[in-house]
């Protein structure tokens, strides 16, 4: 099947339901036989999915810089963790290892990765398909701001419609199998 690479954040943020979503997300992922591709941390939201998807029989590859190995708290329960030199190699190495692109809510480096993923797709760069999982409308006020971009003349529909959404695990994987 095929590598799913999820963006997401290192916290569990504020409100349960971003850790249900993760649990949620990971179980289907793994039922689905996809393997995870993820950032490689065993706390926050990244620890949940994680551990999720292993606990569901799947198979989790986790990229890591080493120096974030213990800052960011290494899941070295993992079927795979990759240790790579920097960030930039980590991303590169997770887009390479992924035939689609999740966000999940997260913080700023959530969200440099999927806009950088985004980009590369603009670019002509990969051709995979990315889904924002947006969680309780945690992505609303920005998909709101996208729209914007389109109706001001800064983005073009047909770059905008890259970025699918979904509110559930099941209806974002169901969209995104569509074009895998």
């Amino acid at each position: 099947m095929s590598r799913i690479c999820v963006y997401l954040g290192s916290r569990e943020g504020s409100r349960p339901i971003f850790r249900q979503a993760a649990q949620a997300l990971g179980t289907a992922l793994a039922e689905r036989g996809h393997t995870l591709v993820y950032g490689g941390a065993r706390i926050g939201l990244m620890g949940e999915l994680a551990n999720a998807a292993l606990e569901a029989g799947g198979s989790v590859i986790g990229v890591m810089p080493d120096h974030l190995v213990e800052r960011e708290q290494a899941h070295f329960g993992l079927t795979e963790l990759i240790r790579v030199a920097n960030m930039h190699e980590r991303k590169a190495t997770m887009a390479a290892n992924a035939d689609a692109f999740i966000a999940m809510p997260g913080g700023i480096g959530t969200f440099e990765e999927l806009f950088e993923i985004w980009t590369w797709g603009y670019l002509g760069l990969h051709e995979k398909p990315m889904g924002l999982l947006n969680i309780d409308d945690f992505y609303g006020p920005l998909l709101t701001f996208l729209d914007s971009t389109v109706a001001n003349g800064f983005l073009a529909q047909t770059t905008r419609d890259m970025l699918q959404d979904a509110q559930t695990a099941q209806a974002l994987l169901s969209a995104l199998d569509i074009r895998l």
